[in-house]
């Protein structure tokens, strides 16, 4: 199981990648292309055109670390294929990565406190 501190940047790539990609031109890719550098305390999520197989890059501190996953029998639910990139929590990484309908994941509403006496 992989787990994420809470405090990490996720990212998705929303477009699919060459899957023959290893760490380093996936890492040069996300820096280049999406902006965002995995070197710098960030995870980019990465999809192949088949909606089965993932890959994730993420600078753990001591190495450049890639997760990769491919489900059996099914897909993930991926975002819309466009341009770009979109954020993404801990808990919707989770569920994407267990083959869950992440987009159904909601955070609940906490309402403000009201001030004290």
């Amino acid at each position: 199981m992989l787990t994420m501190p809470a405090s990490l940047m996720i990212y998705v790539a929303t477009q699919p990648v060459d899957f023959r990609k290893g760490a380093e031109g996936l890492a040069l890719l996300a820096k280049d292309t999406l902006g965002h550098d995995p070197m710098k305390g960030v995870a980019v999520v990465f999809r192949a055109k088949r909606a089965d197989r993932v890959k994730i890059v993420v600078w753990d501190g001591s190495g450049l670390v890639m997760y990769w996953k491919r489900l059996d029998g099914s897909g993930f639910k991926w975002p819309p294929i466009v341009a770009g990139v979109m954020r993404m929590n801990g808990a919707q990484l989770s569920a994407l990565l267990a083959g869950m309908d992440w987009t159904r994941m909601r955070a609940p509403r906490i309402p403000q406190p009201k001030a004290l006496a």
